[in-house]
Order: C-alpha cells, then structure tokens, then sequence
C-alpha cells in the first residue's frame, strides 16, 4: 500500500463511494510545509495526530502544540475499538497495529512538562515589540536599549535585565536623545508598565536560563524513530499572544542556528503550528514579511512548518502559497465571509473533474478531508476526498499520573528544572548604581570635610554647610520653624536671637 517512504494518510473515494487509492505524503516534500484546515469537530486533531505519529516512524522529530490536551494520547498506545476499527478496514489500513510514541512534554509554566526559556536578547526587539504591542516610538525606545546592551556588555537574559536597562535609559534620557534620537521617559514608563503585565502573566517564567537548546527538540530514539515534543498549551492560550510569538521565535531559532542542507529524503525537523491564526492577527507588515521569509527559506534547512487553523483565510496569501500538502476538513458556510473560506479554500486545490470541491468542503463529515499532496517533481496532485485513517495511539487526553511518569523518564528530565540567574544586566547596573552612590557620598564627606560641628539631624540649618537630601524635617528644624512663627511678640524675637547668637557665637 505504502512505502518507507511516504505517511499512509487515508483511503481517497470515488464518486459511488467505493475505495479508490491510497492517499500518501511522500517524505522527500515533507519540508515543503502544509496546511490543515477545518471547523471545530471536524477532526483537525486527529489528521495532525497521523501526521505526527508517522513522521515519527520515519525518524523525524516534531514538535507540536497540544491546545485541548487531546494530543497527549500520542504517548500513549492505542485501543481497539469498534469505530477505529471499521475506519482502518474501509481504508484498508491491514495491518492495523498500535503504538505507543516517543513524547517529551513542555510548558512555558512549568507544570505540565518541562520548563521551556529563552532570553531577552535571543527574542530581540522585534519580537518582543510584537508580544509587548508597542507602538512606534515604543518600539524604537525598545531597539536602542538592545543597541545600549550591546554596546555597554550588559546581558540582557530574564525580564528584571530589560526592567532594570530601561530605569537606567530613563535616568540618561538626555544624554541617549542626542545618540539615538528622541528617547522619552513617557515611552520607557509605557514599556516597564506593560512589561509588569507580562509578567503578572506568566512570562517571567519564560524569560530566562537554561534557555531551551535546539537539539533537545530534535532527538531521536535508539530505534530509531523521531521524538514528539508535545507542548502543553491549555493555559498558554489565555495569553495567545506570548503563544504566537514563541512559536515564531522558535521557527526563527530553527532558521538561524540550522545549516543549509538542500533537499533531503525526508526531513529533519517537522513543525505544526496550531492555531495558526493567532500568529497573524494584529499583526504588522514586518512581522508577516519576516514570517513569510522564514518559511520560504526554513525548507532548505530540512525543517517543515505545517499550520493548523480553521479558515484558510486566516494565513496570507504569500505564506499561503508555500504550503505544498494540504488537508481541508469542512467548513460551514453561513456567514458571507465563511462563503468566501470555502471559496478560497477550493481555488487553492488542483481541480478534481469527478466532483465540485466548494460543495464537497461544506459536505465532508467527521474524519473525512479534501487531500492534495506533492506528488513527483514536487507537482500538487490532484485533490481527493478522502477517509483519514486512524491514529495508532490513543485517542484523547492522558491522566495526570501517566504525564508524570513520562516526564520523569524523559530524556531531558532534570535539565530545565532549576532556574539559573547568573550575572547580567540586573546586577551589573545595581552594581554600578551603588558604586556611583558611594563615590557621591564620599565627595559629599570631603566636601564638608569636618570643618566645623554640626548637631545631628541638624545639620546646615543656617545654611552654612551642605542641605540634607531629605526633605524630611529633623525635630530640631521644627522646633525652629515653630519658634520663627513666633516672632511676631518681642519675646519671640528675642528667643530667636538668643538660640542663633548661641549657635554663632558656638562656632
């Protein structure tokens, strides 16, 4: 039926229903990216399921975000039950064989999987900007504090790094402007505000060391098969845009630090972006240019980038048009908009004479997909609707205990658990503000340099010495402004007198 060198995807039929082919994606154009589109329920999850257990037969790591938690089952060996079972004879999966997946579980927070962390200066000003919405200016601001960073050797690894560059850009404000440009301390104060809101997010959890090392989501087994990496991303998502900018940080991560390799019998690395839209949405013409550079060169570093969303109108037509294998599951057609998915969506297959593909997306049922894969010379084939097979593993989510269990026999396991805070920014600035401080106090000390006696916490009331830098009143000062507010009786007069006279006459 199918080779070591393809993905069995399902069974295509004809227009009496009956069995056709069967559907495949050829592994030598698995770096050529996809798209797997669909309305909810109508099993996006499952198809990306497939393709990511049999990528992982092949020997390709993937890594994929989990948003329901459904995906965990993959680590998990798979059930025999009636209705999978009827789905692999229709088609004509023989043997139907089930397995248990080699996963390795992250989360940002730290709870459901092991610690994921990246940098401030590894997610650079751009990135950061989009994460942060800055404005304009904002963002400026924000690229002259990574100059400054550079320039002055100043780490920038965790939030209270960038928080603690940003008091100290605010304090040179003058002397930057003149550098840089207008560095105002309204843009600073707007950036620390919505930094505090990360962090009251979660983000500081992900900001930091040891930051995530790229082979560790690249590993394979000793027999031989791809690692899973699964990120749990149920509580990732009430902060969708931190999601959105992880991932392209580390599709960008991929694209920097992987070499040229051209096209390979199968790739190195597969990539799903679930819920790609939020990737998108509100976002800048740079970032969506930079977005689109990265996919269309990402594929000769033998990485493939596969988005999952439910309308394909939520991806740009320049990224759109990298994506060579494509899965459509239905769509519903109520909205004018929605009219106008589907249309896109059916202009986007190579046409099938034996069915309209507009109709057949809003006809498809459960577990059933619009297929179009490369066929040879990287050509799309013709479209098909077909039956997607069944996964091997289970179905739905893992308990509690079993994560556990495959965290703490993770190959990773104890590598990302302790956070470690070396020296950076944050301390290199405190240390440099206290030196500062105390070179100020020593001038301040030769500078009266004990020419005279002072009363404590009554130091140059007369005015004959250096001002305290408190505004604060020492109790003698009161008791002198309480004592000149009398002056309006000669007895006043006449104490005020004598208490300075004394002091004079004391020095």
């Amino acid at each position: 039926m199918v080779d070591e060198t393809s993905i069995f995807i399902g069974a295509s039929r004809k227009p009496d229903d009956s069995y056709q082919r069967a559907e495949e994606l050829l592994l030598r154009y698995g770096n050529r990216h996809g798209l797997v589109t669909g309305a909810t329920g109508t099993g996006k999850t499952v198809s990306l399921q497939i393709l990511a257990e049999g990528f992982s037969n092949a020997g390709v790591p993937v890594f994929c975000a989990d948003i329901k938690g459904d995906l965990s089952g993959i680590s998990m060996m798979g059930e025999a039950k009636d209705f999978l079972v009827k789905r692999a004879e229709q088609v004509k999966l023989d043997p139907y064989q089930f397995q248990e997946f080699p996963v390795i579980f992250w989360d940002l927070f730290g709870e459901q999987g092991h610690p994921i962390r990246a940098t401030i200066s590894e997610m650079g000003p751009l990135l950061l900007s989009r994460l942060m919405n800055l404005t304009e200016p904002q963002e400026g601001v924000m690229n002259i504090a990574f100059r400054i960073a550079d320039e002055e050797g100043l780490l920038l690894l965790d939030l209270k790094d960038l928080q603690a560059l940003l008091a100290n850009i605010a304090e040179r404000a003058d002397e930057l402007s003149a550098r840089y440009g207008n560095v105002t301390k309204p843009s600073v104060g707007a950036i620390q505000r919505t930094l505090l809101v990360l962090e009251q997010q979660g983000a500081a959890n992900f900001f930091g060391e040891p930051a995530l090392r790229i082979a560790d989501i690249m590993r394979t087994t000793r027999d031989g098969r791809g690692a899973i990496s699964v990120l749990a991303a149920d509580k990732l998502m009430m902060n969708p845009r931190l999601y959105a900018t992880f991932l392209l940080w580390l599709m960008s991560e991929l694209f920097e630090e992987l070499p040229e390799v051209g096209d390979l019998d199968q790739p190195k690395l597969v990539f799903f972006f679930d819920e790609a839209h939020l990737l998108f949405e509100d976002a800048p013409k740079v970032l969506i240019d930079r977005v689109e550079q990265v996919v269309r060169l990402i594929r000769s570093k033998g990485v493939g980038v596969y988005f999952v969303t439910q309308n394909p109108l939520d991806i740009p037509e320049k990224v759109l048009a990298q994506l060579g294998n494509r899965v459509q599951h239905a769509l519903r057609a109520y909205t004018p908009r929605e009219q106008q998915a589907v249309r896109t969506a059916a202009e986007t297959f190579r046409p099938n004479p034996d069915f309209d593909c507009a109709t057949a997306i809003t006809q498809l049922a459960t577990g059933e997909a619009l297929v179009s894969m490369l066929e040879d010379k990287g050509v799309p084939a013709m479209v098909q609707r077909t039956l997607i097979r069944p996964p091997s593993s289970r179905l739905g989510p893992i308990t509690p205990d079993e994560r556990r269990k495959i965290i703490a026999e993770s190959p990773v396991a104890g590598q990302y658990d302790q956070v470690v805070d070396r020296e950076s920014a944050f301390e290199i600035l405190q240390k440099k503000t206290k030196e500062a401080q105390d070179a100020e106090a020593q001038a301040q000390q030769q500078k009266s340099g004990g020419s005279r006696w002072t009363i404590p916490g009554f130091d140059d009331v007369l005015g004959t010495g250096n001002r305290r830098s408190s505004n604060r009143q020492t109790v003698a000062e009161a008791a002198i402004k309480s004592v000149v507010r009398s002056v309006g009786s000669s007895v006043g007069r006449a104490i005020v007198r004598g208490i300075l006279g004394s002091l004079a006459r004391g020095r």
